[in-house]
């Protein structure tokens, strides 16, 4: 392992939201021939004042990817693979929400780009909460129950409401770098035109814009029918020793191949999302009507039309 002084940290980040595109936009950059990104998508290194909220917590990457860095050297060791003249960076969303990664990061890498992705609060929370209740972090299938009985943890921050303070959180980023390393992208943007947006994060790194790019929708969000069968799925799955391995091969063959548990969560324990609840989005929507309004001035960006604020009485 080459020790950390040999080393750099990578070139950009992209600090967040979840549920905001990044995961597409880690795919797509990722299959850049001038960009490195490592198969640990989340290294969520620089965000040491919510440790505390990842333990146990599932970290998105590729398969076969390394666990979390413990030590800086762990951390740098994920760019390694990276060759000459490639452009490395990481996306952990967990660094928008953190206090800390932006003061971090302008330490350790004062010239990084960064690029950050924000979305609509109340479709944000949404989804937000679909993932929590998957990955469960959340046990509460329920939004509305589950944004009234959210309480502040040990980081001070609350599960939900805090993360739509997106004032606050891309001034800790002006506070920490130049204008021209901050890019802010509006998820509805990406959406509307996947290949266009990532074209231009390419011009704001400074990589060959014109190289052919998938498009990517990753990370769907999807309702689970049985909190209960889905931990009883995973518990299956995960289980070592020779009963559990005759018992997953039983089930494979029984399946006809291929990974029984995940096409089981498909197509049993996993649903579309169900419509919204429109009298909560409504609430959800004139309850952050003024942080919109307020990062609509920020961007110089009329926010309230684009998410149809101005049209909620």
């Amino acid at each position: 392992m080459t020790s950390s002084a040999e080393r750099r940290f990578p070139d950009f980040y992209v600090v967040g939201h979840p549920k905001s595109g990044t995961t597409a936009l880690y795919e797509m950059l990722r299959a850049h021939p001038q960009i490195f990104m490592p198969d640990l998508k989340e290294p969520r290194w620089f965000a040491t004042d919510l440790r505390a909220r990842f333990a146990g917590a599932p970290a998105p990457s590729a398969p076969g990817a390394p666990a979390l860095p413990e030590t800086v050297d762990q951390y740098l060791e994920l760019f390694a693979p990276a060759g000459p003249g490639q452009l490395t960076g990481e996306a952990s969303p967990s660094y928008l929400r953190s206090r800390l990664a932006a003061g971090l990061i302008a330490q350790a890498r004062p010239d990084a780009k960064i690029i950050a992705i924000l979305r609509e609060p109340a479709g944000f929370l949404r989804s937000l909460h679909m993932e929590l209740v998957q990955n469960h972090v959340e046990p509460e299938q329920d939004l509305r129950a589950a944004l009234a009985a959210e309480q502040v943890g040990p980081d001070g921050l609350r599960r939900y409401t805090d993360r739509v303070a997106y004032v606050e959180q891309l001034r800790r980023y002006r506070e920490a770098f130049p204008d021209e390393q901050l890019l802010v992208l509006i998820y509805d943007d990406f959406r509307a035109d996947n290949e266009g947006t990532v074209r231009g994060v390419l011009r704001f790194l400074g990589a060959d814009e014109s190289v052919p790019l998938p498009s990517v929708e990753a990370n769907p969000s999807v309702h689970v029918r049985s909190l209960r069968l889905d931990r009883l799925t995973r518990r299956v799955q995960g289980a070592q020793g020779p009963l559990a391995r005759a018992l997953k091969d039983r089930l494979k063959m029984l399946a006809g191949g291929g990974d029984v548990f995940a096409r089981a969560r498909r197509g049993l324990l996993y649903a579309a999302p169900p419509p919204p609840e429109e009298a909560l989005m409504g609430e959800l929507r004139r309850r952050f009507e003024p942080e919109v309004r307020a990062l609509g001035e920020y961007l110089d960006r009329d926010l309230l039309e684009l998410w149809g604020y101005d049209r909620d009485g």
